[in-house]
């Protein structure tokens, strides 16, 4: 199916930023997930997102620190999410990571 030519670019603007909002939000009910599973299988996780964040602020001029890109997609500061959820990565999920690395 081609791709949709009838939605206005501030539209699609706002569709793509309502579907970023609702990712960033069911990532935050779903601390269970690592990680290093989501990089594993997908390729990203919190940590790009945030990073890519902090790109879009920096391309557009906008003052945005790591911490505080990573604290819009957390919902809190990184220290405190990794306190709170992340567990230690298996010798699996290390070695998965390290023959999958992305290069983003």
């Amino acid at each position: 199916m081609p791709a949709r030519t009838d939605i206005d670019a501030a539209t699609m603007t706002e569709l793509e930023a309502a579907a970023f909002r609702r990712l960033v939000q069911h990532l935050r009910t779903r601390a269970d997930v690592q990680n290093i599973d989501m990089m594993n299988l997908s390729g990203f996780c919190r940590n790009c997102l945030s990073n890519w964040m902090k790109d879009a602020a920096d391309e557009h001029g906008i003052a945005l620190s790591k911490d505080e890109s990573r604290e819009l997609v957390y919902g809190m500061s990184y220290d405190a999410w990794k306190a709170l959820h992340q567990g230690e990565a298996s010798a699996a999920q290390q070695a998965a990571f390290e023959a999958n690395k992305p290069q983003h």
